[in-house]
């Protein structure tokens, strides 16, 4: 049973439910276009929600764009340890203040997996400072993912590949920094191929994307690409505290240094006082 953020309601369950995921999703396509609608009549955030799930481990909630601050309020995002991110249609009426409050919690060790087109999310690109951009085609062609890593945790469970038979083309040049790990490769019928599952970390924030999931094809649907994110959850939670001390930048007094030294020349600021950001 869920409540209607699709928080898991009590159960002899919750003990061992340790890693506390947010699926948040723009929830557009699905209450505009028929077509979603049918592929997911509750929402794609609801599909891979339920999809997560199923791996007891994993505690799910859900948050939408037309949500009050998104459904991330402050207090929210403290307690989550991983958020899984899919945006397409209205990636500019996500608030700047929800977007920095997001990123200071991938800093201090919030997992973060983008999905998709939230490779032109605002929180996707200010983690990447570049610009993420790809080539496209939505032409319902098989996309065939390899598996390049296949030690990598986010593979777990997945062969040497995995077959989609619908969905949208992504192609190189995909503008982003050089990943930790390239962890799949796709390859389209039409000949395109695409880094389709990079591993990132910003501060202390783990930070997975993953390519497919184009809202008019029923990919979430797909038993891989569930066990894949319930994998990329699993290994995105950082099980450390959060570190908080990572956005400080004190100014350390003269009489705290590790050895004995003697102030010499001029300064911008008085002793304690923070400086320029």
């Amino acid at each position: 049973m869920t409540d209607r953020t699709g928080a898991a309601a009590s159960t002899d369950q919750e003990d061992v439910m340790t890693i506390r995921a947010v699926v948040w999703g723009e929830n557009i396509h699905e209450r505009t276009n028929e077509v979603v609608a049918g592929i997911y009549p509750e929402g794609m955030h609801a599909t891979i929600a339920n999809a997560l799930k199923l791996d007891p481990e994993i505690s799910v909630s859900w948050a939408t764009l037309e949500q009050p601050e998104h459904g991330l309020p402050v207090d929210r995002l403290a307690q989550t340890d991983v958020l899984v991110w899919w945006g397409h249609k209205d990636h500019g009426a996500v608030a700047d203040e929800v977007v920095e409050r997001v990123a200071r919690r991938v800093w201090e060790g919030m997992g973060l997996i983008v999905l998709h087109s939230g490779h032109f999310s605002k929180i996707f690109k200010t983690l990447m400072g570049t610009p993420c951009t790809l080539k496209w085609r939505e032409a319902g062609e098989r996309e065939r993912l390899w598996v390049t890593s296949p030690n990598h945790p986010i593979a777990a469970g997945i062969g040497e590949y995995f077959e989609l038979e619908n969905e949208e083309m992504y192609g190189e040049q995909f503008a982003v920094p050089e990943p930790l790990e390239t962890v799949f490769i796709s390859w389209f019928q039409g000949g395109e191929v695409f880094r389709s599952g990079l591993t990132y970390r910003r501060g202390a924030g783990n930070i997975f994307y993953f390519r497919p999931g184009h809202e008019t094809y029923p990919t979430y649907h797909d038993a891989n690409v569930q066990k894949v994110l319930r994998n990329a959850v699993k290994w995105a939670h950082n099980p450390q505290r959060a570190h908080p001390a990572i956005l400080d930048a004190p100014n350390v007094p003269v009489e705290k240094a590790l050895e004995p030294i003697v102030e010499r020349g001029g300064k911008l600021h008085a002793e304690g006082e923070p400086g320029y950001r």
